[in-house]
């Protein structure tokens, strides 16, 4: 018969009720009160059950909350994870107290100081309004897909700003997991909301043109910088003369200007040159000459030489030029998706745009402006008919029943497509 020894006693665990005991590797003995077993018990205080254990020399007491069989299933788990050495014992730490620690350890040193700030406006906002006064490890998926869905139903948020508080939350607790607070991410399968197609304006040729010709002459050269670059705002704004190469007929985009501070630009790729057109050039040429002088070196400053407000250049210049124009106000980000439309309507290869973009894979390019390309997929059709069978595709059109069959000697023996031949009727 299975027994234990505990206290010098022999107990005959079949004696023993279920409910007077917990089954682990040795069985306990009623006492006091508590539920003691060799290595650990589960003891109620003030109508509170607690799992209390040991690893190695240290007690735990965890607290479980008012089921004793809840603390008999937490007790009896621990004990096998101390036995097993899978046990690990988490720091409880607030949700604000981790957000507070993620963004000075972590964020502040490691992003940009436009990304910290967004950041930290997000956790002040919203993060620590809903999840602060929870213990990290207590955060559930389930509270976080409650927090989307409820931005959503209740505040009418757009999805587009409920996955924005998603990426500081989704990077806190994949640092919480690596720095040992937690053992489960618990974000890692919450559903994010569908975002729908953001809307893009852009300008046609013909309201280009109207937009120029009612911008100040002072603002021409960076209007027309913006619409023939595709740069971002920042990006003009912190356009210096040492960045166009004149041999070459380019700009160099290096840096951008975030809160009048000189920063880098979005990402790596957005380090690029771009190429400038005759028109482009004779203007930034004419603008050197007559244009302010800035110790900066700025092509575009105020009259102090110091870097532009860009929110003043939207209000006073921007918007004042296309209601001259009689044109829809658009936003200045626009101007970047005039240029890309241009691109695209005039054929230029997928790769030369992703690269005047900025952008970090042609995919991304596509994804954005793909809907805008032409439908090329007759004339892929119509060229691929010429490729087969030249300039007989023609006969066969006009008369398909005929003798009209090609003849052998009618059908190109052989083609040659990138080195590799093909036969007439061979199997490939």
């Amino acid at each position: 018969m299975l027994s234990t020894v505990y206290h010098n006693q022999k107990i005959n665990p079949l004696a023993l009720k279920l409910s007077d005991m917990v089954l682990l590797n040795q069985f306990v003995i009623l006492k006091g009160g508590e539920y003691k077993l060799a290595k650990g018990s589960v003891v109620q205080r003030s109508g509170t059950w607690y799992a209390v254990y040991r690893d190695g020399g240290t007690q735990k007491w965890e607290r479980v909350g008012n089921s004793k069989r809840t603390a008999e299933k937490v007790l009896a788990k621990r004990i096998n994870q101390i036995n097993n050495g899978t046990f690990q014992e988490f720091e409880k730490i607030l949700f604000e107290e981790f957000s507070a620690k993620w963004l000075s350890d972590y964020a502040k040193i490691s992003v940009k100081i436009s990304t910290y700030n967004s950041y930290e406006t997000i956790v002040r906002l919203h993060l620590n309004p809903q999840f602060g006064k929870q213990y990290l490890h207590r955060v559930s998926t389930a509270d976080i897909q409650k927090f989307v869905s409820e931005k959503i139903t209740k505040e009418n948020l757009k999805p587009k700003s409920v996955v924005n508080f998603l990426v500081p939350l989704k990077e806190m607790f994949k640092h919480a997991v690596i720095w040992g607070f937690i053992k489960r991410d618990p974000s890692l399968y919450v559903k994010r909301p569908r975002i729908e197609l953001e809307e893009m304006d852009f300008l046609i040729p013909k309201e280009i043109r109207l937009f120029l010709n009612h911008v100040k002459s002072n603002y021409y050269s960076l209007f027309l910088t913006a619409v023939m670059t595709g740069m971002r705002r920042g990006e003009i704004l912190a356009l210096k003369w040492g960045d166009i190469d004149w041999n070459s007929n380019q700009i160099s985009v290096k840096r951008s200007i975030y809160k009048g501070e000189f920063v880098n630009p979005k990402s790596k790729n957005s380090i690029r040159r771009i190429v400038i057109t005759p028109l482009l050039r004779q203007a930034l040429e004419q603008h050197r000459l007559i244009g302010r002088t800035s110790e900066l070196g700025l092509v575009f400053s105020n009259e102090n030489g110091l870097p532009l407000n860009p929110d003043n250049l939207i209000k006073r210049e921007f918007h004042p030029a296309l209601d001259r124009a009689g044109l829809r106000r658009i936003r200045f980000h626009d101007l970047r998706h005039s240029y890309a439309s241009l691109l695209i309507s005039q054929g230029e290869n997928i790769k030369f745009i992703q690269s005047q973009l900025g952008h970090s894979s042609a995919k991304t390019t596509l994804d954005r402006y793909g809907h805008l390309m032409p439908n090329l997929e007759n004339d892929a059709a119509r060229r691929l008919d010429k490729t087969v069978f030249g300039s007989f595709v023609r006969k066969l059109l006009e008369n398909p029943k005929s003798e009209g069959n090609p003849t052998q000697k009618e059908i190109p023996e052989v083609i040659e497509l990138q080195g590799l031949k093909f036969g007439s009727g061979d199997r490939i």
